[in-house]
């Protein structure tokens, strides 16, 4: 604890601990992409995924509470940054941003906490399956049998959740403002780990811009096939 308050003392040390968080996150997201995906390989293949996940029992619970612990430190870092940043410039630049900035660069903080108030409603929603989608159905009780166990039914979950517009509408909002936001974040988080020079600087951006582009893509892809019919 007082490692990390020392850190949070510092410009340097908040800018560590934002990149560092913020890496953690990034693999986080490319993971459960690649998991949530299953869903197009059917039923089975995706309940079997989320089963051994349930399996993992206090384990599963660490690592969320990891996660939810690095999501804090992230916006945490980023606000103390942002105010800081703001005291050093009270006068705003010409035309809104600094020259050269990127919307993505400027508007991090937006996005950044519109994102954490998604992460908020989706683990009410699909983790603790609160009823908060209107949905007539109740997403807790839904089950199914695999391999002879009654377990439950995340794939009809995801079903019946996306069919409902507004879930679908607000799920596709945010992840395409996490991509946004991962489209200078990643090159940020390089920056800010020394790891960003100017030989690598292009291969960094170029990165950055993939990976955020392939992450829209993937993430979106599932509750548009829901919409479409092609996964029901």
């Amino acid at each position: 604890m007082n490692i990390l308050r020392a850190l949070f003392q510092t410009t340097l040390g908040r800018k560590y601990l934002m990149a560092g968080s913020g890496l953690i996150l990034f693999g986080f997201v490319v993971g459960h992409m690649v998991g949530n995906l299953q869903i197009f390989l059917g039923p089975a293949v995706l309940n079997r995924y989320a089963h051994f996940l349930q399996s993992l029992g206090e384990l599963l619970w660490v690592v969320r509470l990891v996660l939810l612990a690095m999501v804090g430190l992230h916006i945490g870092a980023a606000i103390l940054l942002t105010l800081e940043n703001r005291r050093a410039r009270p006068l705003a630049y010409e035309g809104g941003g600094a020259y050269g900035a990127s919307l993505a660069s400027r508007t991090m903080i937006y996005t950044g906490l519109i994102i954490a108030a998604f992460v908020v409603y989706h683990l009410l929603h699909f983790t603790v399956r609160a009823p908060v989608d209107l949905t007539p159905h109740d997403l807790a009780t839904m089950k199914t049998t695999l391999d002879g166990k009654e377990v439950h039914d995340v794939y009809r979950m995801v079903v019946v959740g996306f069919q409902q517009p507004l879930v679908a509408a607000f799920y596709i909002v945010a992840v395409s403002l996490l991509s946004f936001h991962l489209g200078h974040g990643v090159a940020a988080m390089f920056q800010s780990l020394g790891l960003r020079n100017r030989a690598w600087n292009p291969a960094i951006q170029r990165f950055g811009q993939v990976a955020s582009w392939a992450l829209a893509i993937g993430y979106v892809s599932i509750p548009l096939a829901v919409w479409l019919g092609l996964v029901k």
